[in-house]
């Protein structure tokens, strides 16, 4: 966001001057003229990128919003105003780019905008679901019980995507040493044999040939695997996160054994979690899977939930809507369908949501338990197809040998 420095006279004639972190110019004048101020020099600066700039240093995580919203709870349950709670956590707040927003939202909301407007400004930061919780909690009048169910939400949320993350770190770890020992291989251990390889007379085999052509390009232009294999990455990541990437990688997910049950799992809690803590808040189910279907963080569901939300609307039953999705397991259709029956689908959505959380957890062990063996065996086989490709010209060499 811009920086601007400005100066100014107040009403008894001393000069200010000082620097502002907005949008826009008009926002900074605006800003000055509500504390009684006359403006006279605005200017956008330049922000300088020191290494605290930078994102990776001060990103905000799913753990940062739900302490936020832990706290901001507690404080408002207390009898503290809006105001002072905003003001006590931009002073206690760690994570310094979430306590520079906040203190952003704290002179906004001094000067009479809403809680959910001034969120809205920085929605790179606040989640879409928690801004729309808080309008609602405001329009409601029941902000405190709002923080409180975000709260729960965000740290269930947080739960899990450090399982997730967990999951994977073996499979990780295992995939770089692979790789280490196959890169020290060919580019040290292979070498050694050239000379004895070449000076034999023998014929080298396709596979030993092959393996010499790999190691001599890895030596001769380890800087240009290095690079392309970073700039790899790079497009990959990006692509990831188009519109196309996410679909492709999505569908990808969905057809690997492994990881599909996992996948889900994971899709299912974070489905009936959101959708029941936006219904238990108010929110009309049709507004409900809209919120939703941006949640999931799946497009295959997204697409299905956006095409259920227009079922719905015109008067389908939400659990057949779903199952045509088919993407959710029976068992979820079944409690969804109940809690229709019985008016209490909000309630019925949560206890599924405890269950498949509980669920997801069991789907990582077994998920790493059949990793495990796999990456293992994988890397075997290619650490063995290297050393049986170095070994097969010694055996040449011991037949043209004469006793």
């Amino acid at each position: 966001m811009p920086i601007f420095k400005y100066k100014a006279v107040s009403s008894s004639g001393e000069k200010i001057d000082g620097v502002y972190e907005t949008s826009t110019k008009n926002q900074v004048i605006n800003m000055l003229k509500g504390k009684k101020y006359f403006p006279i020099f605005v200017e956008e600066v330049h922000k300088s990128k020191d290494i605290k700039s930078f994102k990776i240093f001060n990103k905000v995580k799913i753990k940062d919003i739900s302490i936020f919203c832990r706290q901001f709870y507690v404080m408002l349950n207390a009898g503290v105003t809006i105001i002072n709670c905003l003001d006590i956590l931009r002073r206690q707040t760690e994570n310094k780019k979430l306590k520079k927003v906040i203190e952003q939202v704290y002179e906004d909301v001094q000067k009479g905008a809403a809680l959910s407007e001034a969120m809205k400004k920085h929605d790179d930061i606040f989640p879409e679901l928690f801004i729309y919780m808080i309008e609602a909690g405001e329009v409601s009048g029941t902000l405190d019980i709002i923080m409180e169910r975000m709260a729960n939400h965000y740290e269930k949320e947080n739960k899990i995507q450090n399982k997730v993350k967990g999951a994977m770190v073996y499979p990780i770890i295992l995939s770089i040493v692979s790789l280490g020992i196959v890169t020290f291989l060919l580019t040290f251990v292979m070498p050694t044999f050239v000379g004895m390889f070449e000076g034999s007379g023998v014929k080298l085999p396709l596979p030993t040939r092959i393996l010499l052509s790999i190691s001599d390009f890895l030596k001769s232009f380890w800087y240009a695997v290095i690079i392309a294999t970073a700039v790899g990455v790079y497009i990959l990541k990006i692509y990831i996160k188009t519109e196309s990437g996410k679909v492709l990688f999505d569908n990808i997910k969905m057809k690997i054994p492994v990881v599909r049950g996992t996948t889900q799992k994971v899709v299912t809690s974070r489905f009936t979690r959101t959708l029941s803590t936006l219904l238990s808040s108010g929110i009309p189910l049709i507004q409900a899977l809209e919120v939703v279907s941006k949640i999931v963080q799946n497009k295959i569901v997204e697409k299905g939930l956006i095409s259920a939300k227009e079922e719905v609307r015109k008067g389908t039953e939400l659990a057949n809507t779903i199952s045509r999705i088919g993407f959710f397991p029976p068992m979820v259709i079944s409690m969804i369908k109940i809690g229709e029956d019985s008016g209490a689908l909000d309630e019925i959505l949560d206890k599924t949501a405890n269950y498949y959380d509980e669920e997801v957890e069991v789907s990582l062990q077994k998920m790493i338990t059949l990793l495990e063996p796999l990456m293992i065996v994988i890397m075997a086989l290619v650490i063995g197809a290297i050393v049986i490709s170095m070994v097969l010209p010694m055996f040449d060499m011991i037949n043209t040998v004469k006793f």
